[in-house]
């Protein structure tokens, strides 16, 4: 497709596709966000139209929001995009880690604050008369489709692919004459090994694929990749490959490798580049650190983190009606999730501005192929969060939004780039990004109606970053909206995480029916004695000073039957005992 191929109701077509809705339904002057697009829908169109010869970008699609003014961007002068040369790497020759892949193998080594341990996904199926055969056989396929499969990281910050995998077959561990007791607990010992053991990458371990024959003819998959070779689009592939060659379908190899791809990149940097960095470099002074919540020991006294996940699903007429909300208030159903999941971390924090970490999908349309290809491709913004003040939650909704549609046409420089300026120009006062919110919503179900009726239905599931104190993820699964929270349990003092995951599950129950236009109900009960808190370099007054300027006419103080101070009348009275 060239830019003379992109037309109006071309791309009319591929909104209502997005929407599903029939073309005649989106009309030019809609608010695309009203009607339904979210932001994975929107990188996606940008990146379709893209690929046909056009410079437009998610940001400005963010911006303006009809297709009428989407139009306009394309037909301008200078509204057409350069096309990458693609640059083939050398086979089998080692190659320069991507920004994130370098993150995850710098917080995968021992000696790094809740490092030490593995980026992966890990996931159990659990079917009937998965024969283990076919299972190896489809395996075997998916390695030779997929180099990045055989792909080992040296000790020099290189990664490499091998003409050999490290994989040497299927494990099958037949279960199916042991009491119930003893399967279970055989079961339990092989998810907590397979879900926490770092694999050794240096191997060029970075997958495992297993089966476990139970009894009453049924069987369980275990399945666990490395986020260095994989991101969550990748996993889907890579299971929606693996489901294929069980069934005896061919995998031709994709003409064109994830070296190539990133030699390609380097070669072709996104436009913007420069501006992005001075964006972020000007804001560097200003940029808070993490939720200041409440710990139970500090991170640096954990030499193991183990994460524990706590999971709510749903339902379908739950999401439609979210769905529904949030298009009435012009807002994605993403951010719907992020604000209330950052109404939650205030509530416990003791700082209400903090920064969250938000991977992207930034997977640039180079080639025909590049959808097929599995690696790493996330990018991360560091989105600033301000839940200071009593507002709505519709408004803190909207303003959230605005703040990152603003940092995302800066998404060029990205999150890890930031957060090394910070450690190397000493600006960053201890600034981390610890706590992490994930949204792959639009990218379709997490596990397809295939890969469900080859395997069996997703089970336990859990995934593991380095260097994260808490991970909230929204996926689309079985027909619904699976949110979890992947947390370092030790980190929190005991009963912290359930009260704090009890009260975001109320907050998701509260914005289907509740007003939006006033502030999210959020319980925190009495916090436990002996908390450790986090060592945030700020002085004791420093935010009673900010909340008072922020809530002068909230009450701060009560006694007897009417005494009562604000927040401003107490900061004033403070002020003259101290000048005093």
């Amino acid at each position: 497709m060239t830019m003379t191929d992109l037309t109006l109701d071309g791309m009319r077509g591929d909104v209502a596709d997005a929407l599903d809705l029939a073309a005649d339904a989106v009309r030019d002057d809609d608010d695309l966000l009203r009607l339904g697009l979210d932001s994975i829908s929107l990188m996606r169109l940008a990146a379709l139209w893209r690929k046909a010869g056009s410079g437009v970008t998610f940001a400005e699609l963010m911006e303006r929001r009809t297709l009428g003014e989407w139009w306009q961007l394309v037909r301008a002068p200078g509204g057409a995009a350069e096309q990458a040369t693609i640059v083939t790497a050398a086979q089998n020759e080692p190659f320069p880690l991507a920004t994130m892949q370098h993150a995850y193998w710098v917080g995968r080594t021992d000696g790094q604050v809740l490092g030490g341990v593995g980026a992966h996904f890990y996931n159990e199926f659990d079917g009937r008369e998965v024969d283990p055969a076919r299972l190896g056989e489809a395996v075997a396929a998916l390695v030779a489709r997929h180099p990045m499969l055989r792909c080992r990281f040296l000790d020099d910050g290189t990664q490499q692919i091998m003409a050999e995998p490290a994989w040497r077959g299927l494990t099958t561990r037949d279960l199916r004459g042991l009491p119930a007791d003893q399967v279970e607990s055989v079961l339990a010992q092989v998810r907590d090994e397979l879900s926490h053991t770092r694999l050794d990458v240096g191997r060029g371990e970075v997958f495992d694929v297993s089966l476990s024959l139970l009894p009453g003819q049924t069987c369980r998959v275990h399945v666990k990749i490395e986020m260095l070779v994989a991101d969550a689009h990748s996993f889907r592939v890579l299971l929606a490959d693996l489901a294929a060659a069980y069934r005896g379908e061919s995998l031709p190899p994709v003409s064109i490798d994830y070296p190539s791809y990133l030699a390609t990149i380097a070669a072709n940097p996104p436009a913007g580049r420069d501006a992005a960095m001075a964006y972020w470099r000007e804001r560097l002074p200003e940029l808070p650190s993490g939720p200041e919540l409440p710990l139970d020991k500090t991170p640096a006294q954990i030499t193991r983190p183990a994460v524990g996940r706590r999971f709510h699903w749903l339902s379908a007429q739950q999401w439609e009606e979210l769905s529904a909300r949030a298009r009435e208030h012009g807002v994605t159903l993403s951010m719907v999730f992020l604000t209330a999941f950052a109404e939650v971390l205030a509530a416990w924090s003791t700082n209400h501005r903090f920064v969250l970490n938000l991977p992207l999908y930034d997977r640039r349309p180079i080639h025909p192929e590049a959808a097929d290809l599995v690696g790493d491709f996330t990018n991360l913004l560091l989105l600033e969060v301000n839940a200071e003040g009593e507002l709505g939650f519709a408004e803190r909704a909207r303003l959230l939004q605005e703040r990152f549609t603003s940092d995302m046409r800066h998404s060029a420089y990205s999150g890890v780039e930031v957060l090394r300026d910070l450690a190397r120009g000493g600006a960053g006062r201890g600034v981390t990004a610890p706590v992490v919110f994930t949204s792959a919503l639009s990218l379709g179900e997490l596990f397809g109606a295939d890969v469900r009726g080859c395997f069996g239905e997703p089970g336990w599931t859990m995934s593991q970053t380095p260097q994260v104190w808490l991970d909230c993820q929204v996926t689309e699964r079985e027909g619904g909206l699976f949110v979890n929270w992947d947390a370092v349990e030790e980190l929190f003092p005991e009963g912290v995480l359930d009260a704090m995951f009890g009260g975001f599950v109320g907050v998701l129950g509260w914005l289907v029916e509740g007003d939006w236009s006033v502030g999210v109900p959020v319980s925190v009960p009495v916090r436990p004695r002996g908390e450790v808190g986090v060592v945030s370099g700020r002085l004791v007054h420093e935010g009673f000073f900010e909340y008072a300027a922020a809530c002068p006419d909230a009450v701060a103080l009560v006694w007897g039957d009417s005494g009562r101070l604000t927040y401003g009348e107490l900061a004033e009275r403070v002020l003259v005992v101290a000048g005093a």
